[in-house]
């Protein structure tokens, strides 16, 4: 059975949270584990944790539940991760960021900053001719965002991937 296409028959979103060794060449492992076995990686970001011998990396991908089984297990194989957690399995948490740079002449300035009031962004550099403008928040607020700015006219736009944790407990 050809697992890749068995995937994109019901290619559902999860996302993952992978604990690991902070070494150098142990991205390139994980990110060769998905290339090498057809598997598509829609977002990944990777940083430090409070111990600094360990980083988070917060993986998306698409799949069903076989493939992000098969996914999970090969990732466990790999000797410097140390957990593979699908945080899409319970309530979690995510946000991106984006630096937007939109033109802001002056006809067009006031409504930059009343677009970005409303999403609850902020101007983080200001040019004769454009804004850079942050916004935070899910990947569909991200969305909307760039979808009204872009009539306006949007010159630069750089994006992280998604980061997620998981919901504390109520209890």
């Amino acid at each position: 059975m050809n697992i890749f296409y068995y995937a994109q028959d019901n290619p559902m979103k999860h996302t993952l949270s992978v604990l690991l060794q902070n070494k150098p060449g142990v991205l390139s492992r994980v990110t060769g584990l998905f290339s090498g076995r057809g598997f598509n990686i829609k977002s990944l970001s990777v940083a430090e944790t409070l111990d600094s011998s360990l980083s988070c990396l917060t993986l998306v991908t698409t799949g069903n539940e076989a493939i992000v089984e098969q996914i999970t297990k090969q990732l466990h194989k790999l000797i410097d991760v140390i957990k593979v957690t699908d945080i899409s399995e319970s309530e979690y948490v995510e946000r991106e960021m984006a630096l937007i740079r939109v033109k802001a002449e002056n006809t067009t300035r006031a409504e930059v900053l009343r677009v970005i009031d409303i999403f609850r962004g902020k101007v983080v550099d200001v040019s004769p001719k454009s804004y850079a403008v942050e916004v935070t928040g899910s990947a569909t607020k991200i969305q909307a965002v760039i979808d009204i700015l872009r009539p306006i006219g949007i010159k630069e736009i750089v994006r992280t991937g998604t980061i997620a944790m998981a919901r504390a407990s109520k209890k």
